[in-house]
């Protein structure tokens, strides 16, 4: 698994309000949800991150 790295995030309230509404409905954290979507989105225009070789990978 790769690692997670923090950072802040300004966002417009009713736009968090509506992420928060659907990651409930998804059963998902808020912050699940916002990487859910950001992977969906870079996946829909092939620019999702390459997949990095864990030692198993290698055997």
């Amino acid at each position: 698994m790769s690692k997670k790295k923090a950072f802040a995030l300004r966002i417009n309230e009713d736009m968090l309000k509506a992420i928060e509404k659907w990651a409930a409905d998804e059963f998902r954290s808020t912050n699940g949800q916002i990487e859910w979507m950001l992977m969906q989105y870079l996946k829909e225009h092939k620019r999702q991150p390459k997949r990095q070789k864990t030692d198993e990978d290698k055997k």
